[in-house]
């Protein structure tokens, strides 16, 4: 029944942000505190990642970052379930020019055995809390290893149970947004472009525990601790002296506790054991 369930809910998913994709862009492309969060995971990457790697993408979306670590030498394998964001993707590489670097595929990260083009890569790369719509998150980390090689890094964006700047909501009288992460262990409902859909939480710690028989720590850090999350608009345009000053303290306590498990996101890295 749960795995009936869960199926449901990926195409619940699936036709939500597939309903989002013509207007995706056009929408969160030009807000600062999302071009910064994009910059963080990036550079995150970067630091971690061997030259020209190859890159295995999961929830992939209209392919911002595929076309960026494409044009940084990288060869990436970007994969989705949602059919009206790969297509988005496809659009932008032939634009780009890039169908030597970027190749796609339609396949749920919980499916991941049956993925066409199963590497092995180098780096296995998930943005921006792709992976909290799904309650299976220890099946997907546990379809991870084989795809990479020895030395692979893999690299995830997810929201945690708490948010610190959702819980100062609770001096609103906000108490059901305050408190929603922490309450959730049977999923919470979201809603896309009318299409509601589920979604969990997951600690650090839930991550490392289910992966340390073949992977090692290698960076953890928070985004949007300090710095607002995205969702409260128009912050960094309006008070760009205050964004600033919060961006620089971020940037210093990003991985010291209890900032790095705070956010609205957590940045996690891991190699995987040689």
């Amino acid at each position: 029944m749960s795995a009936i369930i869960n199926h449901v809910n990926e195409q619940n998913s699936a036709n939500a942000f597939s309903g989002q994709a013509p207007v995706f862009d056009e929408i969160y492309g030009g807000d600062t505190i999302i071009s910064y969060k994009r910059e963080r995971v990036r550079r995150h990457v970067m630091r971690r990642a061997k030259p020209g790697s190859s890159m295995l993408e999961l929830n992939c979306g209209t392919g911002e970052d595929a076309i960026y670590f494409g044009g940084r030498g990288f060869k990436v394998h970007a994969t989705d379930i949602s059919a009206g964001m790969l297509y988005q993707l496809v659009q932008k590489v032939s634009a780009h020019k890039m169908n030597k670097r970027i190749s796609y595929e339609l396949c749920s990260y919980t499916n991941l055995a049956e993925l066409k083009h199963k590497g092995t890569y180098d780096l296995i790369f998930s943005n921006f809390a792709g992976l909290n719509c799904t309650g299976e998150l220890d099946k997907v980390l546990a379809s991870l290893s084989p795809l990479l090689n020895p030395g692979g890094l893999v690299t995830l964006v997810i929201l945690p149970k708490f948010c610190v700047w959702e819980a100062l909501l609770l001096f609103r009288g906000k108490f059901r947004t305050a408190f929603r992460r922490f309450f959730s262990g049977n999923g919470r409902k979201a809603r896309v472009e009318g299409t509601y859909f589920k979604c969990w939480y997951y600690n650090p710690s839930y991550v490392i525990k289910r992966m340390r028989k073949d992977f090692e720590l290698v960076g953890l850090e928070g985004l949007c601790t300090i710095v607002p999350p995205s969702y409260i608009e128009g912050f960094a345009e309006k008070r760009p002296k205050a964004y600033q000053f919060l961006r620089k303290w971020e940037n210093r306590l990003k991985t010291k506790w209890p900032w790095r498990v705070i956010g609205d996101y957590y940045i996690i890295s891991l190699r995987k054991k040689s």
